[in-house]
């Protein structure tokens, strides 16, 4: 397993990372999390291992989208994605500013949840995008339908820019400045 890339020390669940994904050696392991019930705005349902590992060779290939996993306390515990609006996912659906990066994430499926395990993840994921003095804003593409993340993009500063119709879905547009993220998450904002 590589070393993680970045770190974060959450206050209450200690130690979460990030390392870039091995599309082959993860491959078993995010099947078992894009295929679960509770992935199903994934939209991999019906994939084999073949299938996980040849969309993540994808990813790793492109210019402008890459795979990360995530791990809580050395364990692998979700993943995370990057990729460029202007480029990926969002190609002529909405207004590009400059410093904007797009982001997806995904926790692990669990029979023992953890209180606040997933907004410490989306604090994690965000925090490491910020990490990057040109990411001005993240943006997101969620299913509208997917209720669970609206919420939680709100508790991290995320606003509601409003829905985008795409070939495999009606996404929610909604973006976050790194000012909204800090004073979402009570951290002090830059002069």
């Amino acid at each position: 397993m590589t070393t993680a890339t970045y770190h974060r020390h959450d206050p209450r669940l200690g130690e979460f990372g990030l390392r870039p994904l091995d599309p082959e050696a993860d491959a078993a392991l995010l099947h078992g999390w894009v295929t679960h019930p509770k992935a199903v705005f994934w939209m991999m349902q019906d994939a084999d291992v073949d299938r996980v590992a040849e969309e993540y060779r994808r990813i790793a290939a492109h210019p402008h989208h890459d795979a990360y996993l995530g791990c809580w306390r050395g364990r692998p515990a979700f993943l995370a994605e990057r990729y460029d609006p202007a480029e990926v996912e969002l190609v002529g659906l909405y207004d590009r500013a400059e410093g904007d990066v797009g982001m997806h994430f995904l926790c692990a499926p669990t029979d023992t949840p953890v209180r606040g395990f997933t907004l410490a993840v989306i604090t994690t994921v965000l925090d490491w995008l910020f990490a990057d003095p040109a990411t001005r804003r993240v943006v997101v593409e969620p299913d509208v339908r997917n209720t669970a993340v609206h919420a939680l993009n709100a508790a991290v500063g995320f606003t509601v820019v409003g829905p985008v119709a795409k070939p495999e879905k009606t996404a929610l547009l909604s973006v976050c400045t790194r000012e909204r993220f800090l004073a979402a998450t009570r951290r002090e904002v830059p002069a």
